[in-house]
């Protein structure tokens, strides 16, 4: 018989016995099976909760602006040049121009029931507002130098005197400072969180395993006193291990599904439009992969580490 060969016919037996002592211990393997598919499930509720955070972090990145109100003299050529001018900073994500004659209309809008002002705008008989460009940067920590640039001489008017009438960054640097905070804490908090539950589900993971080795220690005993190589020892309960990991993994994904089609209509209320439900949908490709690939790794390695450690194979 070749190398090739007997390295088939190893494996096949490997296999084998994987499979046999898998279905041997159907009491011992559900309960791993089991574990391990909590284990699987925490590690697709990081994975939902990082997706439900950035949706979060987005809306909350998307409430922050400034807006700059220039003098109602100000000509519209001189603005749409400093809205030129804003957009080519590398801070600046978008820019709005709101006209003079769109901020009227919004300003009554907002004072639709406040008829006192309506008849002061109607008795002045011109358009007593400016032009607004709104800012939103790439990122709350940038507004500050964004701010800076429309103080400089950058945004003046081609005469020298300055067009811009107020920049609200300055009225409200407190909150948008205070909201920069929060959403890098959030940043920092949600991968923490990632980090400490992967390891808690790994571990769980390696000492159910560990158990389901330990009950096998006589069999591995006789194993090794009859010549057999470590890694032919080690087969077999790698193998366990695999299976453990894709039929918990199949499992999560089978309860992920009602699960998340029970919470959709919750989590699209709470978190302003995400249906968790319908992501579930959409990244299911993306989520099983990661699902499926994280129990045969952890499978296949608690079973390599606790063979290793505790059996001193």
């Amino acid at each position: 018989m070749s190398g090739k060969e007997m390295y088939w016919t190893n494996l096949k037996r490997v296999m084998r016995t994987g499979f046999f002592n898998f279905w041997r211990n159907g009491t011992v393997s559900l309960a791993s099976v089991l574990v391990m598919m909590v284990t699987l499930m925490t590690i697709g509720l990081i994975f939902f909760s990082g997706a439900i955070l950035e949706t979060s972090l987005a809306e909350l990145r998307d409430k922050i602006d400034i807006n700059v109100t220039f003098v109602p003299t100000a000509s519209e050529e001189n603005v749409l040049e400093i809205k030129h001018s804003l957009e080519s900073l590398q801070e600046v994500l978008l820019v709005t121009y709101i006209s003079r004659e769109e901020a009227l209309t919004a300003f009554k809008n907002r004072h639709a029931n406040d008829q006192a002002i309506l008849a002061a705008l109607d008795e002045l008989g011109e358009n007593p507002l400016g032009a607004v460009l709104n800012i939103k940067a790439r990122n709350p920590s940038q507004y500050a130098s964004v701010a800076e640039f429309l103080e400089s001489g950058s945004a003046l008017s081609e005469k020298g005197i300055s067009i811009i009438d107020r920049v609200n960054y300055f009225q409200n640097k407190t909150a948008i400072d205070k909201l920069a905070k929060i959403i890098d804490s959030a940043d920092r908090l949600g991968f923490a969180l990632t980090i400490i539950l992967a390891v808690i589900s790994m571990l769980i993971a390696f000492n159910t395993i560990r158990l389901t080795i330990y009950i096998a220690k006589d069999e591995i005993s006789v194993m090794r006193l009859v010549g057999a190589s470590t890694a032919y020892i080690q087969g077999p309960f790698v193998m366990v291990g695999i299976i453990y990991g894709v039929v918990a993994g199949l499992l999560a994904l089978i309860l992920f599904f009602p699960i998340t089609y029970w919470l959709g209509g919750a989590t699209e209320s709470f978190f302003t439009g995400f249906n968790i439900f319908s992501y579930y949908l959409a990244s299911f490709a993306e989520i099983a992969l990661i699902i499926m690939s994280a129990g045969i790794i952890i499978g296949a390695l608690s079973s390599i580490l606790a063979i290793r450690k505790y059996l001193k194979v």
